[in-house]
């Protein structure tokens, strides 16, 4: 068998409603425990309240949006030269950039506490579409920190 990583992407169906694939990895990426309906359920509560909340602007689009702005472009990673560690900022690959811009939004949302799960991440996608928000304020971190050891690029040339 072989090793190397197996993508699982041709075989992932678009969600219904919208019949958008991106929509459908973000389902699963908030599913938890197998629990695929709920998960569903609870990302078409947040189209509704985004819809209640952003009047005139199509909630897929806000959705989309809100993920493009949470992207990284860059991130650092640790690499050992000789006796010393360094963190060398690399550029991120698409599907890094995508997995990380969900995995922030919806950690984000899990961190509020006191609401339900589709009030917090309709929070946190509005707020990642108008450029703010804890999901962006991650990205602008991953940014700096990546900033800040610009002058360890050259080691990551060869990675």
């Amino acid at each position: 068998m072989s090793r190397r990583f197996r993508s699982t992407e041709r075989f992932l169906k678009p969600d219904p409603r919208f019949r958008n694939k991106v929509v459908s990895k973000f389902i699963n990426g908030m599913m938890w425990g197998g629990k695929k309906s709920v998960a569903t359920n609870i990302f078409y509560r947040v189209i509704g309240q985004i819809e209640k909340k952003l009047q005139g602007v199509e909630p897929l689009e806000v959705f989309l949006k809100a993920i493009e702005n949470v992207k990284p472009k860059i991130e650092v990673r640790s690499k050992r030269v000789g006796g010393a560690t360094y963190q060398v900022p690399l550029e991120v690959p698409p599907r890094r950039q995508q997995s990380l811009a969900f995995r922030w939004i919806i950690g984000a949302a899990r961190n509020k506490k006191g609401r339900p799960m589709f009030a917090k991440l309709a929070d946190e996608l509005v707020g990642a579409y108008n450029s703010e928000g804890e999901a962006f304020k991650k990205k602008q971190d991953v940014h700096k920190m990546a900033e800040a050891n610009r002058a360890y690029a050259h080691f990551g040339w060869n990675r």
